[in-house]
């Protein structure tokens, strides 16, 4: 990461953001406190472990909250994070790093989201005295814990003291290793949206720009998802208004999506300028961060990016709206795609054509509407609850303790 950091702005700003970690350690922790360590990778993982330490600590308010970042984005969105006592990026995984880490934040509960797997960090804390978890973890098959050379990484995952994982199928592959400490309590991203939800942020503007036009939301789309949208703009005579949330918001992909939509108007703009006529205009660029979970309560359709590239993006904040949601054919390896692909809450698709059909059917046929947008509400209903589940596993450990003493 060193050497590739004077040309690229993210990999500045992680080694940049290292630099401090021990000393804002070293000043914002006494011996006597109570210490619980989140680690997330990136802002993904940050929201599906928010529920989770916002729920720790008014359990349990005379800990800390340490929380740390790998990724640049994750740290510089929230370094400010109010449910956390100290925000910094975790230094590289060495054994000196990990060592002096563990030594100035004293954690006693250490949760890793989702698959961090830090095994210097991991081995210190434990040997420290720490309790060390795994939280929302899923694995497959095809990973190296579960291959002829994995020997070494199996050995690792012994140092964790509880997995919380996210299926029966991930309980089972541990179980095939010999780790038996594992407990299904299910995905925190559940407990996460549907908290979103009912926190919505509101935006006068966009609903005055949504007017009574049924509305598709486009979220974390790429160039490949918006070249495709512009084809049913031309091929559909049915009326709607597009809102398009990129995956990246830098000038050259909001300029490249101007050229598809020549009429389209940034989120910017109408935000500063209360003179524009929004009746007249049918696509809106957010160029902002930060919003688009909430902007579902305004879509009739949910478009999720990423499904003709590595894989889609989050589309659980679209379902607990029950807005019915569509994406392109790389969905596979995630869970609540294949759930709502099969119940029929959501939809992949292969090209233009298909999008076309789909969109229409879901505008035209209430009927069909509807019966999406109830399996994406009863989905998200069904699988909340993670966060209660691990804090009742938590307890448990604390009596345990108490009994010990």
């Amino acid at each position: 990461m060193v050497l590739v950091s004077p040309f690229n702005r993210k990999a500045k700003l992680i080694i940049e953001g290292r630099k401090s970690t021990f000393k804002t350690l070293k000043h914002s922790f006494s011996p006597d406190d109570l210490v619980a360590w989140f680690h997330a990778a990136s802002l993904g993982e940050f929201e599906q472990g928010r529920p989770l330490m916002e729920a720790f600590k008014e359990k349990y308010p005379k800990y800390k909250i340490l929380l740390t970042f790998f990724s640049s984005s994750g740290y510089e969105i929230q370094k400010n994070y109010k449910g956390a006592d100290v925000v910094v990026y975790l230094p590289s995984d060495s054994n000196n790093n990990a060592k002096r880490f563990v030594q100035l934040a004293n954690p006693k509960y250490v949760f890793f989201i989702k698959y961090e797997f830090w095994y210097n960090f991991i081995r210190k804390a434990k040997l420290n005295g720490a309790r060390v978890f795994q939280v929302s973890l899923i694995l497959r098959e095809s990973q190296y814990f579960f291959s002829r050379y994995g020997s070494w990484y199996r050995k690792q995952l012994k140092n964790f003291d509880y997995f919380f994982v996210q299926n029966e199928k991930t309980k089972q592959l541990l179980s095939s290793i010999g780790l038996n400490n594992a407990k299904v309590t299910g995905d925190t991203r559940f407990d996460r949206v549907l908290q979103i939800a009912n926190n919505k942020r509101v935006f006068p503007k966009i609903k005055e720009f949504c007017g009574n036009l049924p509305v598709i939301i486009m979220g974390s789309s790429w160039e490949k998802d918006e070249e495709l949208m512009k084809e049913i703009f031309q091929k559909t005579n049915l009326k709607f208004k597009l809102i398009i949330a990129p995956h990246q918001i830098h000038n050259s992909h909001i300029e490249q999506i101007q050229t598809l939509f020549p009429n389209a108007i940034k989120y910017s703009e109408i935000e500063t300028n209360s003179s524009i006529d929004l009746s007249q205009i049918n696509v809106l660029i957010i160029n902002s961060i930060g919003i688009l979970s909430s902007l579902y309560q305004y879509a009739t359709i949910a478009y999720i990016g990423g499904g003709f590239g590595v894989g889609i993006h989050n589309i659980l904040e679209a379902a607990t709206f029950g807005k019915p949601i569509c994406f392109g054919i790389n969905y596979h390896k995630f869970k609540e795609a294949i759930d709502l692909v099969e119940l029929s809450g959501a939809f992949s698709i292969n090209n233009a054509d298909q999008l076309k059909e789909l969109i229409e059917r879901l505008l035209l046929d209430k009927a069909f509407y509807n019966r999406s947008s109830d399996v994406c509400i009863k989905y998200i209903e069904d699988n909340v609850g993670a966060c209660k589940k691990i804090l009742s596993e938590i307890h448990m450990f604390e009596q345990k303790e108490l009994d010990e003493k």
